[in-house]
């Protein structure tokens, strides 16, 4: 299997060197060279299996310069005990045929783990394969939930340095304290001015400066990202929407070949494009769903084929989706565009020098074909929380609820009756305010840890002992800066003159 660029065709690399670069020299993403489908011979057994026989199975399709053997080394190193779910990623039943797709049991108590706990293995054996002796520097810019994720993925990894960048007043309070009190010595976390947007694009900036690439050549260090715009990290997540199908199978809910719907709440694109690639390669998902919350530029995007970042920007309760420019995106746009990089870069030429671009009708009517798009705000956000608990005794974060919501929407909207699977993307506890605040207003009376408490009082869900255990401890982390700063701070870090 060979990889080439969104943005030059003519490039042509292989899984290892994909994975360890994270992003291409001219800002473009890597893509496989195709979707290897899953023949029909091989349903029964992945439908018996267990997650991590599903996860190789995906996997071996598109690392295919990783031997097998090393594929299950990863496979079990990340799957193999850290997960508080036997079931990895298990399914839960709600209301009449819509299912929740539980993504949060890993160590951070979000749906990030089931990518970052792989990406870390992953880039190891990568690093071997390249044999390039440099020490490889992780840049991550995040909206709150990578951060955690990554920063515990590549705890004292060998070889490697985590620097992380979030917005400093764009995350929970519990986001923040997991990510500032991070233990590792290979660790730096910075608090940025400004939004998730600014930290990206200060990162995207540090990736393709030629002073700074310099500078790390010089010391014998490279660039690569933990975000999903590394293909080592948006490949794991393939895995979760064919492993809920086939639950969904064994589980009597449906018929092998039957269609399911998929409801993803995403701000950078990349969760939704898991379950696209997923399709591609033969899992019958008939919509792919897309829901937003008031930040809403994906829905005018899938609705109007225009994308338009020069909008305000809003502050919700559902701060992971709190983003305007959304980056994997552009891995779309590229399959839209019948695999023409000129056409993507003719598109991401227009979103720097304008801030929006408008697809061609062709590719829009492609679009329209394979998704939807519905948002949600903040009054429905606290309303599908609420509902859902009196209705069923469940208990949703922001983010799942704001995918709850668009479900029921565009069920009521079009007559789809499919059954559909909503992705669940956090632990409910991990935005106690909020969650809180749908059920009986404000209380803010309490700090976060009498959050938790009461939150367990009025529902009788156990808290999270990856977040209860956050209570005293004292952040390690406290430097912020703005985005012209970031440069700086990661050669401070780095010693890099």
């Amino acid at each position: 299997m060979k990889y080439t660029s969104t943005r030059n065709t003519e490039i042509e690399i292989n899984a290892a060197k994909a994975i360890k670069k994270g992003i291409s020299d001219e800002g473009g993403l890597f893509v496989p060279a195709e979707f290897p489908p899953i023949e029909k011979r091989e349903w029964e057994a992945l439908i018996q299996a267990d997650y991590k026989k599903r996860a190789v199975a995906v996997l071996s399709r598109f690392l295919t310069d990783f031997t097998i053997e090393e594929i299950e080394s990863c496979t079990e190193a990340a799957y193999g005990g850290g997960f508080r779910h036997r079931a990895t990623a298990p399914l839960m039943r709600l209301e009449e045929n819509i299912h929740m797709l539980e993504l949060w049991h890993g160590p951070t108590c979000a749906f990030k783990d089931m990518a970052l706990q792989m990406l870390p293995h992953l880039m190891r054996t990568a690093a071997k394969k390249e044999c390039d002796g440099r020490k490889t520097i992780v840049l991550v810019a995040t909206s709150g939930d990578t951060g955690k994720a990554a920063l515990e993925g590549f705890r004292d990894e060998p070889g490697s340095e985590i620097l992380v960048f979030f917005p400093n007043e764009g995350v929970s309070p519990l986001q923040k304290l997991q990510m500032t009190t991070q233990e590792g010595g290979n660790v730096g976390v910075y608090g940025v001015r400004g939004n998730f947007d600014d930290a990206q694009t200060g990162v995207k900036r540090i990736f393709t400066d030629p002073e700074m690439l310099q500078k790390l050549a010089r010391n014998g260090m490279a660039f690569s990202s933990a975000n999903s715009i590394n293909w080592g990290r948006l490949v794991p997540q393939i895995v979760y929407y064919l492993s809920a199908y086939c639950d969904l199978i064994a589980n009597s809910v449906i018929q092998n070949g039957d269609r399911i719907n998929a409801v993803v709440p995403t701000g950078n694109f990349g969760n939704i494009l898991a379950a696209y690639y997923a399709k591609k390669m033969g899992v019958p998902i008939g919509r792919l769903i897309c829901a937003s919350n008031k930040n809403n530029v994906l829905t005018d995007f899938i609705r109007t084929g225009k994308y338009d970042r020069n909008r305000p920007f809003y502050a919700t309760s559902s701060p992971s989706m709190d983003i305007l420019i959304s980056s994997n995106l552009e891995r779309l746009l590229f399959e839209l565009a019948g695999r023409d990089s000129n056409e993507v870069n003719r598109l991401m030429d227009a979103l720097t020098e304008a801030g929006s671009y408008t697809v061609t009708p062709e590719m829009r009517r492609a679009l329209q074909t394979e998704f939807a798009g519905g948002w949600c705000d903040e009054a429905g956000t606290a309303q599908a929380i609420r509902d859902t608990f009196r209705r069923e005794g469940y208990l949703m974060d922001t983010h799942t609820a704001v995918a709850m919501h668009v479900c029921r929407a565009y069920r009521r909207e079009t007559g789809d009756s499919t059954p559909a699977v909503v992705v669940s993307t956090a632990n409910p506890y991990k935005f106690p305010a909020s969650v809180l605040e749908a059920f009986e207003g404000d209380f803010g009376g309490l700090d976060e840890f009498e959050k938790l408490e009461e939150l367990h009082r009025l529902s009788g869900w156990l808290v999270p002992e990856p977040l209860g255990s956050l209570r005293g401890r004292t952040p390690r982390f406290t430097a912020i800066c703005g985005r012209d700063e970031m440069s700086r701070m990661v050669c401070e870090r780095l010693g890099l003159v």
